[in-house]
């Protein structure tokens, strides 16, 4: 071999000490420690944006319902007063149709239209009527204002209704005074 490719393989060759194979090795691990904390912050940051966008979404999401709940309660509660006003011209409706059965039909006609436009106003506001005779009777919703003797009702039925209830859902608008068989 010629001097100067003996030169050139020389410049070439490099002499690695061991101290150098090792400095590679040990930087490594201290680059993938830092890489593996930065990895685990940023995991850690993640989460907990994460957690916190879950809890904005949940908390917007029972603000939603609440309000909705809100809105039907406070139309309920418009709706109940509005009828309250309304309840003792229903009754004299209904009390003219059960004393003016010998009328002239005329006039029995108009006070049946009138009384069935107030059921189909009620109907469309959702205020439903309750208390029958013969329905079993719940203090909930009902005011015994008496009790009687009955062969043809059993016991805890109602014997006598002398004012109809009403209620939207389940709010009571006004309680049905009724008699009570024993």
């Amino acid at each position: 071999m010629s001097k100067k490719k003996k030169n050139e393989a020389v410049e070439n060759t490099e002499e690695v000490t061991p101290e150098e194979t090792q400095k590679p090795q040990t930087e490594e691990p201290v680059e993938t420690d830092e890489k593996d904390e930065t990895i685990k912050a940023l995991e850690a940051e993640v989460a907990a944006g994460k957690d916190k966008y879950m809890r904005l979404a949940a908390e917007y999401d029972n603000y939603r319902k609440r309000t909705a709940n809100e809105k039907l309660s406070l139309y309920d509660d418009a709706t109940a007063k509005a009828v309250t006003e309304l309840l003792p011209v229903a009754d004299s409706v209904r009390m003219a149709l059960e004393n003016l059965k010998d009328a002239d039909p005329e006039i029995l006609k108009g006070i049946e239209l009138i009384s069935n436009q107030l059921d189909k106003s009620f109907e469309k506001l959702k205020i439903e009527s309750y208390g029958k005779v013969g329905d079993e009777f719940d203090p909930n919703l009902h005011n015994a204002i008496g009790m009687v003797d009955s062969d043809e009702l059993d016991s805890n039925k109602i014997a006598a209704v002398f004012q109809t209830g009403y209620k939207i859902g389940d709010k009571i608008i006004r309680h049905a005074m009724v008699q009570v068989a024993t």
